[in-house]
């Protein structure tokens, strides 16, 4: 019989870490290897134990989840980090998986969700919860891909199909603010930008506001000049 997945749950509140205490001492394939009420005590308590996944919330005194996450992945690189939290705006999103978390799932999670988050990621898998992917793939999709990307979609040599057109970078703006910018630039509304990255309307508003004053512009036409030409939604989009 396999070992039980040893896991250590790092969050402040004492009912919610009660809660996954006693969901993965319920199951005979997981074991609560330790808790930690601080981002610092997550990372001793990391190191002394060596868990196979750790369970990690993002507010969390003294030190947070994503500062956290990112030494005990740098000092433990066998330890997978899942994000248990209630923030899912994308700049903690991006930043959780820039630091090395192995997963990222909402607080309203079920247990069977949690306990599927925990045993991909002691297989080395990454997951993220129900809508949290598709913002993720949105995101590395209108990303302007690297040189080798470029290369893998030239077409042969005396093709007439010609590669998709690389997005600029835009210095200076948050993941979640290049993804509303690139959306907004090929001519999605508010609304559909919003429905496109699963926020709200108001969240895209935010970014826009901070796009604008970013970049110095004042207008959207100005924005889709700063992109580049795009076609714009309808074209793209037919009978949308």
């Amino acid at each position: 019989m396999n070992e039980p997945i040893r896991v250590l749950v790092a969050d402040d509140h004492p009912l919610f870490r009660a809660g996954l205490a006693g969901l993965l001492t319920a199951a005979p394939d997981t074991e609560l290897a330790g808790t930690a009420t601080t981002g610092t005590e997550a990372v001793e308590i990391a190191r002394q134990i060596q868990p196979d996944v750790v369970l990690m919330d993002l507010h969390m005194p003294d030190l947070n989840g994503i500062e956290a996450t990112r030494r005990i992945v740098a000092g433990n690189l066998h330890i997978a980090v899942v994000v248990l939290t209630m923030f899912g705006d994308d700049d903690s999103i991006f930043e959780a998986v820039r630091a090395g978390a192995h997963g990222y799932l909402l607080k309203g999670a079920g247990r069977e969700q949690i306990r599927r988050a925990v045993h991909a990621a002691a297989d080395g898998e990454t997951i993220f919860g129900a809508g949290l992917a598709t913002r993720v793939l949105v995101h590395l999709a209108s990303a302007p891909p690297g040189p080798e990307m470029l290369s893998a979609r030239e077409p042969a040599a005396g093709g007439a199909a010609a590669r998709p057109q690389a997005m600029p970078a835009l210095p200076g703006l948050t993941p979640a603010e290049q993804a509303v910018a690139r959306l907004v630039a090929a001519g999605h509304t508010n609304k559909q930008a919003a429905a496109e990255l699963y926020v709200s309307v108001k969240t895209v508003e935010f970014h826009l506001g901070h796009i604008f004053d970013k970049l110095g512009i004042r207008s959207r036409r100005d924005l889709t000049a700063c992109i580049g030409a795009i076609p714009p939604f309808a074209e793209r989009n037919p009978g949308a």
